[in-house]
């Protein structure tokens, strides 16, 4: 079966949780751990390693707590899972050449490679920001919009705490 791992699960889970947010809002761990009923360590672990690996920035203090670096629409899915897993890499071969003891006499190498290169544009093609619920990222724009603007249309729907996962 092909799978990604639940820790990666979970990070996307926690990205589509701050994607429903303006970009430069910021979340704490906490209130990522109870929006995508999580446990706290597990959060934390995640958002260190999102920190990590470049998709999100944190804040210190008082109002500190976590933020994603890029608008949700920019990020694919391919670059979500390679931030958390490395490679999209079907079978070892497409990984990349060296990775493979077979690899100079395998009868099915170029025949993965297809399918490897099928699978992550798949993924390539599909963004954060398509991920979440068609409401909340209408809204999410909508309170970008109006923060702008100087005004707070919307704020009730967005402080409605959406969870990502039921």
């Amino acid at each position: 079966m092909l799978r990604i791992s639940k820790l990666t699960d979970y990070g996307i889970v926690l990205l589509a949780r701050l994607a429903q947010e303006p970009l430069g809002a910021t979340l704490t761990a906490r209130e990522m751990a109870e929006a995508s009923a999580l446990p706290l360590p597990v959060v934390s672990k995640m958002l260190k390693a999102l920190v990590g690996a470049g998709l999100l920035c944190s804040q210190r203090g008082v109002k500190g707590g976590y933020q994603l670096r890029r608008e949700p629409a920019t990020l694919t899915v391919a670059a979500l899972i390679e931030a958390l897993e490395g490679p999209v890499a079907l079978v070892a071969c497409t990984a990349g050449p060296g990775n493979c003891e077979q690899e100079g006499c395998c009868t099915v190498r170029e025949p993965w490679q297809r399918i490897n290169n099928a699978v992550r544009a798949t993924l390539e093609s599909v963004t954060l920001a398509e991920l979440l619920p068609a409401n909340v990222s209408a809204n999410a724009k909508l309170l970008a919009i109006e923060a702008t603007r100087g005004g707070d249309a919307g704020r009730d729907i967005h402080n409605s705490n959406i969870p990502v996962r039921p």
